[in-house]
């Protein structure tokens, strides 16, 4: 069992079509997105949407290595999803296991499942690989700002929730060390029954919290010794603007949400 390889939290540095664009525009996308892939209930959607999911792919000029390599961690979750699937869901019989019979439309279920946490693990990743902290936190912002007059706190939960996708990679890297140096003293993460091993993890779950609870009591220390006090009276050094292409890339998203959701009132998607 590994941590390694999580792209969600990370940001790649470079200026494809997908980097300039407004973040509020992408996070809208994501959002946009997220619901798109749950539409098709025919492979013309669903072929539409790994299509569409591939050019933005294209279009970030983020190494298709790296996005590849940000799936491995939930490969033992769409394995266990698979299983549930291929063996839960009544049908015509294909094969039996024990006790447990794999049917046809468990297959079909399996594929459907797989397909969408794929899309959705790549549609989320880009996000972040494509757009830096700063700029999701003031997109996330400025997406909020309407809500203040109700009291909600904008500025504070946009950077609550950029801080904790940024430390997903650092403390999936810090549960990977604190494995090394158990196995290292005799543990065994990959031996033995499924209870076992997640017996096996109770070890690593107290040191990760200690750590995670440490790097946020530095994080907070560091913040007050540069003088932060919150949104209020914030200036940035680049404001977002919303340009024609970011224009563009809304209606092109929204345009593909709705072309998704005829195919399927049309029975074709």
């Amino acid at each position: 069992m590994t941590f390694q390889g999580v792209t969600i939290g990370q940001y790649f540095p470079g200026n494809s079509l997908l980097h300039r664009i407004d973040p509020r525009v992408k996070i809208t996308g994501v959002l946009l997105l997220s619901v798109a892939i749950f539409l098709p209930r025919a492979w013309p959607g669903y072929l539409a949407s790994i299509l569409f999911t591939l050019i933005l792919v294209a279009l970030s000029r983020v190494p298709l290595r790296l996005i590849l390599r940000g799936l491995r961690p939930i490969l033992i979750f769409l394995v266990i999803t698979a299983a549930f699937n291929l063996f839960l869901t009544p049908g015509e019989p294909l094969f039996r296991l024990g006790p447990l019979t794999a049917t046809r439309d468990g297959l079909v279920m399996v594929g459907v499942t797989t397909t969408r946490l794929l899309l959705l693990v790549i549609i989320a990743s880009l996000l972040t690989l494509t757009t830096s902290p700063i700029r999701l936190t003031d997109g996330l912002e400025r997406m909020l700002r309407p809500l203040r007059p109700i009291g909600v706190p904008a500025h504070e939960l946009a950077l609550m929730m950029t801080i904790a996708l940024r430390f997903i990679p650092t403390l999936a890297e810090e549960a990977d060390r604190i494995m090394r140096a158990q196995q290292a003293r005799g543990a065994s993460f990959s031996s033995g029954s499924l209870m076992a091993r997640v017996r096996s993890l109770v070890p690593v779950l107290v040191p990760l919290f200690v750590a995670a609870f440490r790097r946020a009591d530095e994080l907070a220390t560091a913040m007050e010794a540069r003088g932060y006090r919150g949104g209020d009276g914030r200036t940035r050094m680049y404001e977002l603007v919303f340009a024609p292409r970011d224009g563009v890339a809304l209606a092109v998203l929204v345009g593909f949400v709705v072309l998704v959701a005829v195919l399927r009132l049309t029975g074709l998607g």
